[in-house]
């Protein structure tokens, strides 16, 4: 299989060879779920984070396509994958070095405006938001990531983002609006309401818009969207709470907001509720996201506050969700045909 991609695949790499890239696993960068992270150097003294996988099984071959797949991924947004380790149940990606680690650690901290400035955050989410438009619509194999997060965006040197961590991505051909899946994937507080049930409508690219909006929020907020312990209970699931205060001056100043960064608060906090809300067939494509922040403020417009137990239990709002699914399918094919329209983009590295 690997060989017919000749030199478009990555390279492989033994697993002795990836040992002696991480020096023995000498450096940890992170771990999670799904593998630990280290920091290496490959011959030609390039920085590479290698991920070792865990729980490895079967013979390869999805985890060999999968690499193949976004091997051959090229943006300035999404993070290079250098090579990869196949020796049985030993598995390894090796990644590009991002010096400047993940989103989450800047927008979590104490003081995250101080440290990224509300411009440089602004310059972050367009980036993802331009990486997000490439797998979704101008990769040879279409690319729904489903586990848009911080700590999933890493930063270079210059803090230019990258989506990286395809763990749990779903491939799928670029004709393909909707898609087939077992099983809720993803990590609580960003996954959209129709991955964790169909009753919503169907999955495709706007789960990962779902997403998006849920991090967007967290970033304009310098917090978890979801918070166990707060002064009031209204407090506790900020997209709400940011909804009822966003005309308030109070609202955004309690996010460290001046009236030099305020439009572009305001922006973000506009775009983010509109990539949240319920029903897919409400939110923006990740194009229409990049659209609304060429806008100016005033060309948007407040969405909708929907509500789940609402929109499930009133009649008229049930039918919405049930005609979601046909209206999903539509619109996505006819986004489809737009961007297949569309002359190449210039952000392709």
């Amino acid at each position: 299989m690997i060989a017919a991609y000749g030199s478009l695949a990555p390279k492989r790499y033994m697993y002795s060879d990836v040992m002696k890239i991480t020096y023995s696993c000498k450096k940890q960068l992170g771990k999670g779920g799904y593998g630990v992270v280290f920091k290496g150097r490959l011959h030609d003294g390039r920085l590479v984070a290698v991920k070792f996988l865990h729980d490895c099984k079967g013979n390869g071959d999805e985890f060999v396509n999968e690499v193949l797949s976004i091997g051959r991924t090229s943006h300035v947004n999404v993070v290079s994958l250098f090579g990869f380790c196949l020796e049985g149940s030993r598995r390894a990606l090796i990644y590009e070095y991002m010096p400047n680690g993940s989103l989450d650690k800047y927008i979590y901290s104490q003081n995250p405006k101080e440290i990224l400035g509300w411009e440089r955050l602004y310059a972050i989410a367009i980036g993802i938001a331009r990486g997000l438009e490439y797998l979704h619509h101008r990769c040879n194999t279409r690319i729904v990531h489903f586990d848009i997060k911080p700590q999933n965006i890493l930063l270079d040197k210059d803090f230019c983002p990258k989506i990286a961590d395809f763990g749990l991505a779903k491939l799928c051909h670029t004709k393909e609006s909707k898609l087939s899946m077992t099983g809720t994937r993803g990590t609580i507080g960003f996954i959209a309401p129709e991955v964790h049930s169909r009753t919503f409508g169907v999955v495709s690219t706007k789960s990962d818009v779902y997403s998006y909006g849920m991090m967007l929020l967290e970033m304009v907020g310098g917090r978890r969207n979801v918070k166990s312990i707060v002064n009031k209970s209204s407090e506790k699931y900020f997209p709400d709470w940011i909804y009822d205060h966003f005309a308030q001056d109070e609202g955004l100043k309690a996010c460290e907001v001046t009236s030099e960064v305020e439009e572009i608060a305001r922006k973000m906090t506009l775009i983010g509720l509109w990539c949240i809300q319920v029903l897919p067939i409400y939110r923006p494509t990740i194009t229409k996201v990049l659209e609304m922040f060429e806008k100016s403020l005033d060309a948007l417009d407040m969405p909708p506050k929907q509500s789940f137990c609402e929109l499930l239990e009133s009649p008229t709002n049930n039918m919405e969700v049930q005609s979601a699914w046909s209206e999903t399918e539509e619109i996505e094919t006819l986004e489809i045909r737009h961007v297949k329209d569309m002359p190449p983009t210039r952000d392709i590295a």
